[in-house]
């Protein structure tokens, strides 16, 4: 273990180091030139739909994958010319669990730690220590296939901490686990940089990225298009956004249109709620909205004025949600990876 911390450079700035990071496979550019700064001691997010590139990009950086164009480097260390370096200085956590369903929650760390070199006694008291860490320590003698999806998640990262890695990498570590859990799973990855780690979190949750990451690279198709903290992002769509209640479910769309054309923006619709949000470039122009859908017959429910979010900021960049390109890739044909 202090054979691996001993890698990372005294004072070493950058934990990731970029550029131009290409991906494909077939006639799809899944990562098509990818720029990365990641700054050592800090949780940088990396926003976007399924399909974006996210994962493709985890790869690369972690050496499970080759670049077919662009470098890399972690901590310094080229990820193709000194991957088994970079391979010491990280630690990879997948969207679904990487352990045996078949052994108990002890059973797997202990196993993890001895195949990372650890002897008999010392790999049992990491397991202790890192079950206590993530809560499972009641649930320490369980077999796996009794854990709630949570619970696996968690003990997915604890492997992964084992050898106490400078560099982690979080792909979409809270998909699918409920409010309560993720909020756990938050507090856990910032404990992590606290305690001097530095993480790479991918996401599609907008909330996740606002919520976790110093600063944030908006990918899609495979480009990073943005990227800033999550207040110079939202900055740069405006200060502020409408958002709308009709009444009547059925006005819903001709409320978006004279929204857009009053407003000169995209609007983002729920249906399910009546609700339509749109930034605001004018504010001026909003009374005239008021006026314009009144006339019309179009009565509102609610309506509120608020500042930007994440998801506002995807919308305006790219002209489209990351609910509906997520909706698009669980549609891909079947050996199609979402990425």
């Amino acid at each position: 273990m202090d054979r691996v911390l001993r890698s990372v450079p005294d004072g070493y700035d950058w934990a990731i180091e970029a550029r131009g990071l290409v991906k494909i496979f077939g006639d799809n550019r899944a990562v098509d030139g990818v720029n990365l700064n990641v700054r050592a001691g800090t949780i940088y997010g990396v926003l976007g739909p399924n399909g974006a590139g996210k994962t493709t990009t985890i790869k690369m950086l972690a050496t499970l994958l080759r670049p077919d164009g662009g470098s890399a480097r972690i901590f310094g260390h080229d990820v193709v010319k000194e991957a088994q370096i970079v391979r010491q200085l990280i630690g990879v956590t997948g969207q679904y669990a990487s352990v045996d369903e078949t052994l108990s929650a002890m059973e797997n760390l202990v196993i993890f730690s001895r195949l990372l070199g650890l002897g008999r006694k010392e790999a049992r008291r990491k397991a202790s220590e890192l079950l206590e860490e993530f809560g499972l320590t009641e649930a320490a003698k369980r077999p796996l296939k009794h854990f709630s999806g949570g619970m696996r998640r968690r003990l997915d990262l604890a492997a992964s901490l084992i050898a106490q890695p400078p560099l982690i990498f979080l792909d979409e570590p809270t998909t699918g686990l409920d409010p309560r859990t993720r909020a756990q799973m938050w507090d856990t990855i910032r404990r992590l940089v606290k305690t001097g780690s530095t993480v790479l979190l991918t996401t599609q949750y907008l909330d996740e990225a606002d919520q976790l990451a110093d600063r944030i690279a908006v990918i899609d198709r495979g480009r990073v298009i943005a990227e800033g903290t999550a207040d110079e992002l939202k900055a740069s769509v405006g200060t502020s956004s409408l958002q709308l209640r009709v009444q009547n479910q059925g006005d819903i769309e001709t409320a978006r249109q004279m929204v857009e054309r009053m407003l000169k923006v995209r609007a983002i619709v729920s249906p399910e709620a009546g609700k339509i949000t749109a930034p605001i470039a004018d504010a001026d122009r909003v009374a005239d909205l008021l006026i314009t859908l009144r006339e019309a017959g179009i009565r509102l429910a609610e309506m509120s004025v608020q500042k930007p979010t994440l998801d506002e900021v995807f919308l305006t960049i790219t002209g489209h949600g990351v609910e509906d390109d997520a909706k698009k890739a669980s549609h891909a044909p079947d050996g199609v990876e979402a990425m």
